[in-house]
């Protein structure tokens, strides 16, 4: 395929492609070529590389995650095989030092020499450090590159304080990650409010009283005038514009980008007045022979775009021309949306309302920081819009930008039950508009596919920022595929039966050896992972793997309570319920209880389950409570875990003139039991020691009544918002036959329930219903009731309580500290004020008036 330019004298048989600069807008112009056949493995040309990091491109969209957990090799971009597949010679650590275009060569920082026919540069940007004195002090650093965050790990080790200058998106991520490290954060912000680029006035207001709840300083209005440092060169604070100071140890110097066109300056390429290399709409600049992409160019529009998906758009009409065929970049959406700090933000279209005679439709609410506008023209066309800790209709409403709304704009901002919100749906958005904004990808182009794994490798939408993944989920087809998810095609029972009759103890085996072709090799997604931990962890016993579920790769499968084995409150600290089996305990027992709630200053409550809840306890002082409880005979209750909670009882006749049977001792006996069975959601129940039914046990998975010859079993019964009775499955059981059928039916529907499904709706779902389940449990109808028995009783032999298991052991321990960096410093944003002689957590973070919504007519909506 023959490339634009003609080639020179020293070209070989096929052209020669030179690219400086390997980062995500590099990639995806390799990438580009590579769809189009224009590779060294096809014969079609020579592609060289030269990248100045020391490794290949990688996510810088999500490099903040790195804190997170996430390695350097996870944000890779570039599959493992794919510069060996193309036949591209990547260069890594070798930049680009100087182009000779009269010569058509480019020599690299090792001193080689590369001819080219035509010259590909994608150089990016460079941080802009404000020229103040000082800021080249020790302790001073950019939120660039991978290397970059490597260094304020390490530095931030024996810091206490950090201060970001720089209050916009990569600022906000960078405070997030000092925050993350343990240090007190400052940002400090020259313009009037946060993210001044994105957000208005009122979503700027809105951001900044959430992100001040955090315990992070905001410094709005002032600029950095000097960095100070101490006698050993090393930073010890910052003066600002308004004569304020500030001590901190490290400062981040996030306050924007420049284009990095240094190399087209040096060899007479055309920049512009303020940067970039002047391009056209072809991506070519002053040169023919050589074009620019990304953040390095300075568009046809006059526009230098900061952008990902500009960048990438840019890459694919380099890449077209290129190879002969058609195509003009003239401009970009600059829609954003991203969770900075927790909070969602998004902006998109004429965010600030600039277009003449528009108007502005607002729903505040500063109670639960809630911003949204909208901005609509006289006609009713919306033409943008600022969303702050809502941004649930961001998918749909972006595409939508430039049409008229099919519902009153008001309908969209408001909250359920004051007139809004209407779901539009992807229904409502036309077959050009488009979804991943990332990769100009259209509804139409993802609705000729049918799973996402499908739809990111085809057409790349979702691999991105990530924000169009949940509306590319709606536009997919559900009713055909009984798949688990996008990942797997086999159910959640299917899977089961995989796991238990091959013995796989890994979800990345499972996911590689049944998953669909096109999400083998992957991380997998947030249904499947839980979903397969839960599984293997039911399992465990039998198949002889570990049922710890934090022992290697089941911890990074697990959801966010099974994470720290404690459940997580809305103000990011965590209660513990120790089990208290039947409800039954001494007065010993309550005693340490009262303690540990006093010493560590918990709030407590009875809940409803028998049991004894107590909240307020902070990440790294979980292991410290375990270990009181557990030297007092207490263990977990499991009450973060989809598994067994709580068996309830009444005092049964021991106590109760109408009591027939002791149900204290069968409540007992069945809690430790079945303590720790994993399975598809949460399982209750309760045991009553009559027909008076105090223990409600109508009310649960399975239930127990007393009778004058023995036990009724009832199934299937459900609590909650959508209560259900129980069924009765078989009555006067001895208490051999009570536990053989609970068993049975435990099991069973361990391996036959979908995922997230209680026993109810499963009972109302298989097949048969009742009448299948009681001729499979009770008649043995399939021959399997040996078979469930022996996996209940592997499950009863293994059973660990995770709670001794983690204290016990010191490598578990490392686990639970708020800050890695900083075990000992604890959460400054868990905070409590006084209640009722108690403490609830401090949620009085956002104050301020309540907006009006304003409609089209100008009148304010009540």
């Amino acid at each position: 395929m023959p490339v634009s330019t003609p080639p020179t004298d020293h070209t070989a048989p096929v052209p020669t492609i030179v690219v400086v600069g390997h980062g995500m807008v590099g990639q995806r112009f390799l990438e580009a070529l590579a769809d189009r056949g224009l590779t060294a493995t096809a014969g079609t040309a020579r592609v060289v590389v030269l990248c100045e990091e020391p490794r290949a491109a990688y996510d810088r969209v999500q490099l903040t995650s790195y804190f997170t957990g996430r390695t350097p090799d996870e944000l890779s971009l570039a599959e493992p095989d794919f510069m060996d597949r193309h036949g591209f010679e990547l260069r890594l650590g070798d930049p680009a030092e100087s182009v000779d275009r009269e010569s058509r060569t480019v020599t690299a920082r090792s001193g080689e020499t590369f001819a080219y026919d035509t010259l590909v540069l994608a150089t990016g940007s460079y941080p802009f450090v404000p020229p103040v004195p000082g800021k080249d002090a020790a302790g001073c650093f950019v939120y660039r590159t991978i290397e970059d965050l490597l260094a304020i790990e390490e530095y931030a080790r024996t810091a206490t304080t950090g201060a970001v200058v720089g209050g916009g998106l990569l600022g906000l991520e960078a405070a997030g990650a000092l925050k993350g490290l343990g240090l007190d954060t400052h940002v400090v912000e020259f313009a009037p409010r946060l993210m001044p680029v994105q957000v208005d006035g009122g979503g700027g207001a809105a951001l900044l009283r959430t992100i001040e709840s955090m315990g992070l300083t905001v410094h709005t209005g002032v600029g950095t005038q000097e960095v100070t440092a101490g006698e050993n060169g090393a930073v010890t604070g910052m003066t600002l514009s308004d004569g304020s100071s500030l001590a901190t140890d490290l400062v981040v110097f996030s306050a924007g980008v420049r284009p990095r066109d240094q190399l087209a300056r040096d060899c007479g390429l055309a920049v512009g007045p303020r940067g970039g290399i002047i391009v056209d709409e072809e991506c070519r600049t002053s040169d023919p022979a050589v074009f620019a992409i990304g953040e390095c160019a300075l568009a046809a529009d006059g526009r230098v775009y900061g952008l990902v998906a500009p960048g990438y758009e840019m890459a694919q009409t380099a890449a077209e021309v290129i190879t002969g065929g058609t195509a003009e970049f003239t401009g970009a959406d600059l829609s954003t949306k991203l969770k900075l700090l927790g909070v969602d933000v998004a902006s998109f279209g004429d965010a600030h309302g600039t277009a003449e005679g528009c108007l502005d439709v607002v729903y505040a609410d500063s109670r639960t920081g809630v911003y949204k506008k909208l901005v609509i023209g006289r006609d009713g066309t919306l033409l943008g819009g600022v969303l702050v800790g809502d941004a649930e209709q961001y998918g749909t409403l972006r595409p939508m930008t430039g049409t008229v709304l099919p519902v009153a704009p008001e309908q969209l901002v408001l909250p359920a039950g004051a007139g809004g919100p209407v779901g539009l749906g992807p229904s409502a958005l036309p077959d050009d508009a488009v979804i991943c904004s990332c990769h100009n990808v259209t509804k139409g182009s993802i609705c000729e596919h049918t799973t996402l794994p499908e739809v990111k490798k085809c057409t790349k939408a979702g691999t991105g920022c990530g924000s169009c993944v949940k509306v590319i989920g709606q536009l997919l087809p559900h009713s055909q595929d009984k798949g688990l998810c996008g990942c797997f095609s086999h159910t959640r029972s299917e899977l089961y039966e995989i796991v238990r009759t091959l013995g796989i103890t890994s979800y990345a085996e499972l996911l590689d050896s049944h998953g669909r072709e096109a999400a083998r090799g992957g991380d997998g997604c947030e249904i499947c992972k839980p979903t397969v931990g839960s599984i293997i962890a039911s399992l465990a016993p039998t198949l002889g793997a570990s049922g710890y579920v934090l022992d290697g790769e089941q911890a990074a499968l697990q959801d966010t309570n099974d994470h720290f084995l404690a459940n997580l409150q809305r103000n990011g600290s965590y209660s513990i319920v120790p089990r208290i089996p039947g409800g039954e305990i001494t007065p010993e027992k309550l005693i340490v209880i009262g303690e540990v709630a006093r010493d560590f200053g918990l709030y407590t409550k009875i809940t409803g389950g028998q049991r004894i809840d107590m909240f307020g306890a902070r990440v790294d002082q979980l292991p410290l409570i375990w270990t009181r409880l557990v030297d007092a005979g207490f263990e977990s209750g499991h009450a973060y875990g989809k598994s067994l909670r709580t068996v309830k009882s009444c005092v049964g006749r021991t106590w109760c003139r109408y009591g027939v049977q002791d149900s204290v001792r069968m409540a007992i006996d069945l809690e430790l039991r079945y303590r720790g069975l994993r399975s598809p959601h949460k399982l209750k129940s309760a045991v009553s020691g009559c027909a008076r039914e105090c223990a409600e046990a109508r009310g649960k998975d399975f239930g127990i009544i007393a009778t004058a010859g023995g036990w009724n079993l009832y199934v299937g019964g459900n609590g909650g918002a959508e209560p259900r009775h129980a069924d009765l499955l078989a009555q006067d059981l001895s208490d051999a036959e009570l536990v053989r059928l609970i068993d049975r039916f435990l099991m069973f529907y361990i391996r036959t329930a979908d995922r997230l499904e209680r026993t109810s709706t499963w009972l109302d779902r298989i097949e048969g219903g009742l009448d299948h389940v009681r001729d499979v449990v009770v008649h043995d109808s399939l021959g399997l009731c040996s078979e469930l028995e022996r996996m209940m009783a592997d499950h009863v032999a293994g059973y660990r309580d995770e709670w001794a298991e983690t204290i016990n052991d010191p490598e578990r321990l490392r686990r639970f500290v708020t800050f890695v960096n900083a075990p000992d410093a604890p959460d400054p944003s868990v905070q409590f004020v006084p209640e009722r002689d108690q403490v609830k957590p401090d949620l009085e973070i956002l104050a301020g008036p309540v907006l009006a919504v304003r409609t089209l007519e100008g009148t304010p909506s009540r």
